[in-house]
């Protein structure tokens, strides 16, 4: 049996199994990558490999981590987790693969799935032109026309924080509900954001990088919308089913957790994306996970 299994291998999970390991904790990581969202950047024409680094400053811990566990093949399992299940006193994590492994406490730090389009181009320009997380990636579009596709509070506030560095913005798909709201009204009244109400994407058009999309009216007609970086914020799916019936989930699906990263359920612990933080940025989920490392470990102690 271990003491701590570490479900998803992405920053909050990476910083949550090096700090079990660090209090000689018997920890395992169940994961099918390392490195999570990190492994994806988005490549843009014109921009260096070192200005990335300038913007997610995080990168280079998660790396760091990512490397160390690269050769401690003991602390980890090339499995998807599928469900976390109690018995007695202990735990039970479940594979896709099969495995069942026994633990004292369990960190899930399983992270969310972006919404797709399921569109023409979209797989073929995905992080190159195209991508999922504006608020990564604002700093790299100062001055350069921009496109946020969704109907949402993600949508928007995407939208409101290139508006701040970007010369337009163009949001696809907002409605008049969304729209009414104060960060939608703010929208309205910026200058350089147009509004695309109703609309919807049917292709993304490129040559090596995505260029335009062809976006379809309420009346059926057909345009293009030029820009320089493509963001699709349609929504974020938090991957936390295998423990629903365990913890407490918000209305979103996210599990709820208290500032020590402790979830509903005694022994579970829960960081990142997957939780209900505010922000899905690198170096928080970096602080979610060494904190739900520590509770964890304070929680192994009474034991």
């Amino acid at each position: 049996m271990y003491d701590l299994i570490v479900v998803g291998g992405g920053p909050a999970g990476l910083t949550a199994t090096i700090y079990a390991l660090r209090k000689r904790l018997d920890v395992l990581l169940v994961t099918k990558n390392l490195g999570g969202k990190t492994n994806w950047r988005m490549a843009l024409p014109g921009v260096e490999e070192d200005e990335y680094y300038k913007v997610i400053r995080g990168l280079d811990t998660v790396n760091k981590f990512k490397q160390e566990l690269e050769y401690l093949d003991f602390a980890r399992l090339v499995e998807a987790a599928e469900k976390i299940t109690q018995k007695g006193d202990h735990f039970i994590v479940q594979t896709k693969e099969g495995s069942e492994l026994e633990t004292k406490a369990v960190i899930i730090a399983s992270g969310t799935k972006q919404q797709l389009l399921e569109i023409p181009g979209e797989k073929k320009y995905m992080m190159r032109g195209l991508c999922y997380s504006a608020l990564s990636y604002a700093p790299l579009f100062i001055d350069k026309t921009t496109t946020v596709i969704g109907d949402g509070y993600l949508a928007l506030r995407s939208a409101a924080e290139l508006a701040t560095v970007a010369t337009q913005v163009n949001l696809v798909g907002p409605t008049g509900d969304s729209m009414k709201s104060p960060l939608g009204k703010k929208l309205q009244a910026a200058d350089n954001v147009t509004l695309y109400e109703g609309y919807k994407v049917t292709e993304v058009l490129g040559n090596e990088f995505a260029e335009k999309l062809v976006v379809e009216s309420p009346d059926g007609e057909k345009t293009e919308i030029a820009a320089e970086g493509t963001f699709v914020e349609m929504g974020l799916a938090p991957n936390s089913q295998m423990a629903a019936d365990l913890v407490d989930l918000d209305e979103n699906g996210r599990i709820i957790i208290d500032c020590g990263a402790k979830t509903s359920a005694p022994g579970i612990f829960a960081a990142g994306d997957v939780t209900t933080i505010e922000a899905e940025q690198v170096l928080v989920a970096v602080g979610e996970g060494a904190k739900a490392a520590l509770s964890a470990y304070e929680y192994l102690l009474k034991l």
